[in-house]
Parts: structure tokens; C-alpha cells; sequence
């Protein structure tokens, strides 16, 4: 989508890309939202993934996300390329490493944009693409004593 630029508030105000980052400290949607605020932004899309209790009908006791060390130069080219295809005002990106327990965010995605349908579409595509082509693994371990890998690409 091509922005028209009819109101000097649509021209773009630096980087859009606020805050990529791969912590291995608890996440906050609050951070996250924060760093889109835009004022030409008329809608703003967050997604925010969960640890869940249950995983291909097993009961996940625990888990544990790592990645490849280059993960965030990774995690910047899926950024860039949303940029590239939509209006995007603002954009952040923030996935946790280490173990985390049911509950624990694990990513969070956010895109603000001039219209909501944008900002919607534009956060799908960041939290799929970063989900496929960011080398990041989670390691499940079941209740049952069992394990498996789960690759992100």
C-alpha cells in the first residue's frame, strides 16, 4: 500500500522501526505499545503470544526459547520488508529467550499505521514472517516426561 502524502502529518518522521529486540527478561505489552505511538497513526495492531498449558494434546510442563546469534539481524529484516509494504508509522518487536512458564509472554508485535485494516495486515505479516525466518527454537517439555524441538524457520 502507497501512502498519498495529501497531509503533511502522512510524510514519514524517521525510522519507523522503534524497537526490535531479543531479551531474555520478562516482556511488556505497555513498552511495546508505547513505542508505536505515532499521531498520524489512526489505528494501531498488537499481538502478543502466550506460553500455553497444552501443545498437540500434551500437557506442556515447561519450555524454553533460544536462538541463533543471528536472530535479531534476522528480526531486523523482517521489520524492514513490512516497512517496505505498508505505511507503517511505527514498529516494534520483542521476543523473550530462556525459559519461560505458562502464562509468560513470549513475543510481542505491534504496528501502528494512517488506517486500521493496514496496521492489521501489517501485524499479521510481522508476527508470521518473524514466526518463519527468525532463527528462534522453542523446547517443550511434557508433563509426560516427554520433549520436542519446535523450530521458528
Amino acid at each position: 500500500m502507497v501512502s498519498t502524502h495529501d497531509h503533511p502529518g502522512e510524510q514519514a518522521a524517521g525510522d519507523p522501526i522503534r524497537l526490535l529486540a531479543i531479551r531474555d527478561t520478562p516482556l511488556s505489552v505497555d513498552e511495546i505499545f508505547r513505542a508505536v505511538g505515532d499521531d498520524a497513526a489512526g489505528g494501531t495492531a498488537l499481538f502478543a503470544g502466550t506460553v500455553r498449558n497444552h501443545d498437540g494434546g500434551q500437557d506442556v510442563g515447561a519450555l524454553g526459547y533460544s536462538c541463533h546469534p543471528s536472530a535479531q539481524d534476522e528480526l531486523r529484516r523482517v521489520a524492514e520488508k513490512v516497512v517496505a509494504e505498508f505505511p507503517v508509522r511505527a514498529l516494534a518487536a520483542v521476543h523473550r529467550v530462556g525459559d519461560l512458564r505458562v502464562g509468560d509472554l513470549a513475543v510481542v508485535v505491534a504496528v501502528s499505521c494512517p488506517h486500521r485494516a493496514e496496521a492489521f495486515e501489517a501485524c499479521r505479516k510481522l508476527i508470521d514472517d518473524l514466526k518463519h525466518e527468525v532463527p528462534i527454537w522453542k523446547h517443550q517439555r511434557f508433563s509426560d516426561g516427554t520433549e520436542e524441538w519446535v523450530g521458528a524457520c
